[in-house]
């Protein structure tokens, strides 16, 4: 599975949930170096989210709208660093002038996914 080296990596040590975020991006670029399907992108953002959502659980301190702020932002930080390598090339064009709404339409995707991952979340 794609997205196993960058949970590995970000749940090496401990780290701050942005630290995570962060090293789950690096290894996700690294991992997609060669190219990326759209499942595997999916792969990578319930992994991210999944990633996010326990560590920002453990921060208390946080409102639940913060904490979601927070984990939609590396989502969109996600989907800037690899999201482009999942698009032949033939269909860059295309991509250039849809890549907007796609963006929204995956933030919007892990919106829901939050709601959905939190009480699993929670059980483990």
């Amino acid at each position: 599975m794609i997205a196993d080296a960058p949970v590995a990596v970000a749940t090496a040590k401990p780290m701050s949930p942005l630290a995570k975020a962060q090293a789950f991006v690096l290894a996700a670029q690294s991992a997609a170096a060669d190219g990326l399907t759209w499942r595997e992108f999916g792969e990578l953002m319930v992994a991210l989210l999944r990633l996010l959502i326990e560590a920002y659980e453990a921060a208390p301190a946080m409102t639940g709208a913060e904490k979601k702020a927070l984990v939609l932002e590396a989502v969109a930080s996600l989907f800037d660093a690899v999201a482009d390598r999942a698009v032949p090339l033939a269909a860059w064009p295309l991509w250039m002038l849809a890549r907007p709404a796609v963006r929204s339409l995956v933030l919007a995707l892990a919106s829901g996914a939050i709601e959905q991952l939190l009480p699993l979340v929670r059980l483990a």
